[in-house]
C-alpha cells in the first residue's frame, strides 16, 4: 500500500468511535478458540479483538498499517490491564510476523495473496478465523467496494492447506453478506 493508503486507514481510525467492542463473530466461537498459546490478529485496527484475545489468556500479535490504529489498541490495552505485541505492517509487501501461532484472525481484510501464507503460520492444529463480506453485499450496502469482496463460493478455494470446521455464506445479524470459515491446521503424522 502506499503512503496515501496509509494516511487514509489513519484518518479513518481517529474518526471511528472508541467505543466498539469484539467482533460478535469472534465471540461467537469463544468456546471454540484456544485460551493459552500465541495468537496473531491481521489488520486487526485498534484491538477490540485483540484484546479480548488477549482477555481470554493468549498472547496476541497484533498487526495494522494504521499508526493510529496501534496507538488506539495500545490505550485499549492499557485500559483492559493486557499486553499485545503491535506491528505496523503493509500486509500487501510485508511477511506478518514468524509463527508459529495456535490461533490466526482475520477480520474484514481481504488480501488473497495473504490467504496463502496462513497454513504456514499455524502450528499444528491452530485455528484459522476469517470473516469478509462477498458480492452479494453490494446489494444492500455501497461499502466495502467490490474490489474488497469474495465472490461468492471463493473463499473454500484459497484455504489450501487447511481443514475447514465450519464455512457460511449467509447474511449476517447486522446486515452484511459475509463468507465466515473456521479452519484448522491439520495435525503432523508422526
Amino acid at each position: 500500500m502506499s503512503q496515501e493508503d496509509r494516511q487514509r486507514w489513519n484518518d479513518k481510525h481517529q474518526q471511528a468511535s472508541a467505543s466498539r467492542e469484539a467482533s460478535s463473530f469472534l465471540r461467537s466461537l469463544a468456546d471454540q478458540l484456544p485460551s493459552t498459546g500465541r495468537a496473531l490478529d491481521l489488520a486487526g485496527g485498534a484491538g477490540h479483538d485483540a484484546c479480548w484475545l488477549a482477555q481470554r489468556g493468549l498472547d496476541v500479535t497484533l498487526v495494522d498499517l494504521s499508526d493510529v490504529a496501534l496507538a488506539q489498541a495500545e490505550g485499549l490495552a492499557r485500559d483492559a490491564g493486557v499486553s499485545l505485541t503491535r506491528l505496523r505492517l503493509d500486509l500487501e509487501t510485508d511477511a506478518p510476523p514468524p509463527g508459529p501461532f495456535d490461533l490466526v484472525v482475520c477480520l474484514n481484510y481481504l488480501w488473497r495473496p495473504l490467504l496463502a501464507a496462513v497454513p504456514p503460520l499455524l502450528a499444528p492444529g491452530g485455528l484459522f478465523v476469517f470473516a469478509q463480506p462477498t458480492r452479494r453485499n453490494l446489494q444492500r450496502h455501497p461499502h466495502p467496494s467490490a474490489r474488497f469482496l469474495l465472490e461468492e463460493g471463493e473463499l473454500p478455494t484459497l484455504l489450501q492447506g487447511l481443514q475447514s470446521l465450519s464455512l457460511t455464506e449467509d447474511w449476517t445479524d447486522a446486515g452484511r453478506h459475509e463468507a465466515r470459515v473456521v479452519a484448522q491446521k491439520l495435525q503432523q503424522v508422526p
